[in-house]
């Protein structure tokens, strides 16, 4: 059965959560006074729970499948970010793991969702 708002939806619930890991990751020590690189991860964190929502509301599998692409490749930026944080130790090896793993993930459910042609 279709959800019936974007809320209720895992994988944006789960983006959701993710991004206010990021907020916290990037709220603290060394991070916190790189704005290039803080505020890109955030926006990208952003992006991936955005598009998930804006593309559901949008009332068309096209235009959800087109968003929850756009979606993904966030998550994906956010990836390549946390590495570069972990490489410049603004974050521990544990922390960024972890967050990877499940950005990672994040991405299966995305391109599951979009598999499926926007059911949940």
């Amino acid at each position: 059965m279709k959800a019936a708002r974007f809320e209720y939806l895992e994988v944006w619930r789960r983006s959701k959560d993710l991004t206010v890991s990021i907020y916290h990751l990037t709220a603290e020590g060394v991070f916190v006074r790189d704005f290039g690189l803080r505020d890109q991860i955030r926006r990208a964190a952003i992006s991936t729970m955005s598009n998930i929502a804006e593309g559901f509301d949008r009332y068309s599998v096209a235009e959800f499948q087109r968003f929850l692409s756009i979606a993904r490749a966030s998550a994906a930026e956010v990836r390549s970010q946390l590495h570069l944080a972990r490489e410049l130790e603004y974050a521990g090896e544990a922390e960024c793991a972890r967050l990877i793993s499940a950005y990672t993930e994040l991405n299966r459910m995305i391109a599951a969702l979009r598999a499926t042609t926007g059911v949940q």
